[in-house]
């Protein structure tokens, strides 16, 4: 890991080894990138941001204050990810996906003469991203929930409450529609029967109780 900073000192010696960084992106101080990781054009990433290793930042994403990334996460192009944001390892962030972190946002204080400062405060609400999940373009993200591990949100779906592990989730708000294995096929449709062992396409194997998926060894 190394500390990048704005003053492109740091940036200008990159070897190949290191983290690439477009000339066009602003790193704010105090920024932790990891070695591997490309960080694409016009990106914006605020101060005391950590993004692990091997990562991919598409070009124009904004990355705000104390946000964390986990390794080897994929982020396309267009992305906001808010303060409060948690993203752990392996995971799938794809186009103009946008995140929030407060639920009655206002402009100003209550005597409109003066700005709501733009720093994380007892409003700000996290969100957690568990492993290996993905984010299909175009979504949006509510505050103060988790996306479970190997979950999957579908493309233009409103996520409002937390997603289980294994969960495919679609629509405005987002509903569970079935179950995903890690190669991110669809294994199981939830139907009338929530319970069973399945074995997805590529051969790993679950169980389903109630729609609590659990990975089989």
């Amino acid at each position: 890991m190394f500390v990048a900073f704005s003053d492109g000192k740091l940036i200008q010696n990159l070897k190949s080894k290191m983290a690439r960084i477009h000339p066009t992106a602003i790193i704010e101080d105090n920024v932790t990138i990891g070695e591997g990781t490309s960080v694409w054009d016009n990106v914006h990433i605020r101060t005391r941001a950590t993004i692990g290793e091997e990562c991919i930042v598409g070009e124009k994403t904004y990355i705000a204050y104390d946000v964390k990334i986990g390794n080897r996460v994929k982020i396309n192009a267009m992305v906001y990810i808010c303060a409060a944001v948690t993203i752990e390892d392996g995971v799938m962030i794809s186009a103009s996906v946008t995140f929030t972190n407060d639920r009655f946002p206002r402009a100003t204080m209550p005597d409109l003469k003066s700005l709501r400062p733009s720093e994380p405060d007892e409003h700000t609400l996290p969100t957690l991203v568990r492993e290996g999940a993905t984010i299909g373009a175009g979504c949006i993200i509510g505050n103060d929930l988790t996306i479970g591990r190997w979950a999957m949100v579908g493309m233009g779906s409103i996520v409002t409450k937390s997603v289980p592990d294994f969960h495919l989730v679609l629509g405005s708000p987002a509903r569970s529609i079935g179950a995903v294995c890690k190669c991110g096929q669809l294994f199981h449709k939830f139907d009338d029967s929530y319970k069973g062992e399945f074995e997805c396409v590529c051969g790993l194997r679950y169980e389903i109780e109630n729609r609590n998926v659990r990975e089989l060894n």
